[in-house]
Formats: structure tokens, sequence, C-alpha cells
């Protein structure tokens, strides 16, 4: 049988229909999505930007199903650009490697669509295909490794939880003369309040960072961290814990609220990727073209 997916699909965000009484599709997805607009949806159905599972425009009056799956796309209106560059670093038929800059999400989220590395990139090399591998901060900067092929995609993704795959950090924040390097830092993180910030609990530790120091001056450390697994958050909250919260960190050890400092970023940057290929290619090394200044 042939498919009637749209490789544009890739883009747009799925809902599974919840329980209710709603006439229709549309009626439900006002109900279940109160912060956007009826007018909204109905502009939506009507540029086909409601698609059922085989990825067909639904008609506005199309009947509510329990269950029903349903794709349609994010949409930000006057969404705010942001001001950063991201770079392409390497790209063959299976893979993209990009270098993120600080304040550029990697997906959709949010108040961010478009402004989004993910979409950045499907623009670029008109391929609806891309896929992240891996997510960083929209704070943090540096390497973020695509799949542009849906037939090799699963090999590529299974690097990460088999952790056939290292990934180096580097940070700056304050030194730590007490402590000796380098050291292992485990513990148990979850999520706290707001939503968005993790912290440390007690119970078995599900985290686990190795940190080591690679350059001192007068008042900051440059750190090289290597996150064992890959926890929301995980480098900050780490150096937090041990007395050195990385430098200009809106979230740790405090939240600090705001609009973006684009003077000021967070200094902490994905530096280098090391892995075998699992296609044959033999071993792929990748290091980011950003640098951290004190």
């Amino acid at each position: 049988m042939t498919s009637s997916f749209d490789p544009a699909q890739l883009q747009a965000s799925t809902v599974c229909l919840p329980p209710g009484d709603w006439p229709t599709v549309l009626d439900c997805l006002c109900g279940h999505f109160k912060a956007v607009s009826r007018e909204q949806w109905l502009d939506r159905f009507a540029r086909g930007r409601v698609l059922n599972a085989q990825g067909q425009p639904l008609a506005v009056d199309h009947a509510y199903r329990r269950g029903l799956r349903i794709h349609y796309f994010r949409e930000v209106p006057e969404e705010k650009p942001i001001p950063v560059q991201e770079q392409i670093l390497f790209q063959d038929e299976h893979l993209v490697v990009a270098d993120k800059p600080h304040f550029l999400p990697v997906t959709p989220t949010g108040e961010y669509v478009e402004q989004t590395l993910l979409r950045r990139l499907i623009r670029r090399l008109d391929n609806p295909h891309l896929v992240p591998l891996h997510r960083i901060d929209r704070h943090t900067a540096g390497l973020v490794l695509f799949s542009a092929n849906p037939q090799s995609r699963g090999l590529y993704q299974r690097l990460f939880p088999e952790r056939r795959i290292d990934k180096g950090y580097q940070a700056i924040a304050a030194a730590l003369p007490e402590r000796e390097f380098p050291l292992v830092h485990c513990s148990r993180l979850e999520h706290g309040e707001p939503f968005f910030r993790m912290h440390e609990v007690a119970g078995t530790p599900n985290s686990e960072t190795h940190a080591q120091v690679l350059e001192k001056n007068a008042q900051w450390w440059r750190y090289g961290l290597s996150p064992v697994t890959g926890k929301t958050h995980q480098l900050r909250v780490h150096m937090a814990a041990l007395g050195a919260a990385i430098r200009h960190d809106p979230f740790y050890p405090d939240l600090r609220n705001g609009e973006d400092d684009y003077q000021h970023p967070l200094k902490l940057l994905a530096h280098s990727l090391r892995f075998d290929d699992p296609l044959g290619a033999g071993e792929r090394r990748f290091q980011s073209q950003i640098t951290l200044d004190w």
C-alpha cells in the first residue's frame, strides 16, 4: 500500500485526542489547548495545518473520536528572532553536525518554533527528515548531532542509550581548591519547582558526571566535564552542588528572571563528540569551533 505520509509531517506535533464529549475535533482541540484561541485553530484548519494520522488535512467539522491521532503545526504569532547564527561543521547522507550558539533551542518548545536549530537546519538544507539524536539546553552552546536519513537513524540513535558515544563539555566556574580533581559526582536528580528546574534528592543515584580542571586563572577555572548519564540540566546542577555554579547560569543555584542577556551567556559548551560509526566509517571525532572566554 502506498503511504500518503508527507515528510513535512515530521515537523508537526502529535496528539491523541483525550476522552470527552466534544462533537468535533475542533471543539476538542479548543478545549484541550486552552492557550490557543478558537480563531487560531480555525485558521490552522483552513490552511491545512491540522492533519489525520495519514497526513491528510482534516475538515473543520471532522467528528471527534477518543484516541484519534492528530498532527498539528505549532505556530507562535510574531515569533521574536534570536540574533545568533548556527554553523554546520559536517554533513553527509546520514549525519549533520551543527555548532549551536547560546540561547537557540534545539527543537520547538514554548514560545520558540521557527527560531530553533532544527527548523533553521530543515530550511537551510531542504531536508524535512532531519531529527536531533540528542539535545542540549537552550542556554548551552556547542555540538548537536542530527540524523539526516530515516533508514540509518536507528543505528545512530542506539549510540546514546547504549553509551557508545563520548561527550565532552567545557565550563567556566569558580575555583574549587578544597576539592581533589579529577572527581566523580553522582546523585539522584528529579524535577523541582518551577517544573523546568532539576534538583538533587535523597535516593539511588541516577546521574553521574566526571570532572577535571583544564585551566586556571586568578578567579575562574575552566573545567572539563564528561556526563556518563544524560539527565536534564545535569552538568549545571552538579557544578552548583559542588559549590561552583557555572558562570551566568540563570537557573542554578538560584532562579533569575528576565530577558536573555546576550552579552553574558552561560559558560557551558558541548565541546566534543567521539564514537565509532555504526555504518563502518571508523572513528568519528567532532569538536566545536565555539570558544568560552573567561
